[in-house]
């Protein structure tokens, strides 16, 4: 597992900026949602071409997250990096920038909807009643990527549990875009992986500072369950 920590200077900063350390001390859990970034066996599979192997160690707290979000009456989506021949030309920076030739088919294969390696890891929970979600970028909240804001708006959902892979990659873009379209984002350190601990801690000093509230799973669960016990007094 990731060491995940948030830098020293990002809570201090934190501090300063609104006196506290943490942005949301409580939320509305019915108009939660739980956002699962990438957790394909593209970026899953042992061998697969854009491997990430901390990310199959989150997999238990993703569930665990995702059970809870279910109980509280929120929303589970599914999130999948979806990639389509037009993409070798409209976003021809990515396919042919950042990826050496001979890796550029075999990607896109991979991400191509129908493939195995588009599918969700098969060792994550997923239920009927939740949202699956394809986006062709890097944020699933830039409003060319995908539908996900008018699907989550039409649920009434004002938070977003941002959890995933990769860390500093498509959940970091996804965390930005979702607060800059308005969305309260919650960003779970141990139920987010990157390629090495120093870019996964180097995000949740980010986030810490500026785009959402950083915490833990076990904090996560807690906020969502107390979240479903108030609005049921109420």
């Amino acid at each position: 597992m990731h060491k995940s920590e948030v830098p020293a200077y990002a809570v201090e900063a934190a501090m300063r900026r609104r006196g506290r350390r943490h942005l949301f001390e409580t939320i509305d859990s019915a108009r939660t949602a739980l956002v699962v970034v990438d957790m394909q066996n593209v970026f899953l599979e042992e061998g697969a071409p854009i491997e990430v192997p901390y990310a199959r160690e989150i997999v238990p707290a993703v569930n665990r997250l995702a059970a809870a979000t279910r109980e509280s009456g929120g929303t589970v989506v599914w999130v999948q990096m979806t990639q389509t021949e037009a993409c070798l030309d409209d976003w021809s920076v990515f396919f042919e920038g950042d990826l050496k030739k001979d890796r550029q088919d075999t990607t896109l294969n991979w991400m191509t909807e129908g493939d195995h390696g588009h599918a969700v890891w098969d060792g994550l929970d997923t239920r009927d009643g939740d949202l699956y979600v394809r986006k062709n970028r890097y944020s699933a909240f830039l409003p060319e990527s995908s539908d996900i804001e008018d699907r989550l708006r039409e649920r009434g959902i004002d938070t977003v549990i941002i959890v995933g892979t990769v860390t500093n990659v498509c959940c970091e873009s996804s965390a930005r875009d979702a607060m800059m379209r308005n969305f309260k984002v919650i960003f779970v350190a141990d139920a987010n992986a990157a390629r090495t601990d120093e870019e996964h801690n180097a995000t949740l000093g980010i986030m810490a500072q500026v785009f959402g509230d950083v915490r833990f799973a076990g904090e996560t669960v807690q906020l969502l369950r107390d979240g479903a016990k108030r609005e049921a007094a109420e």
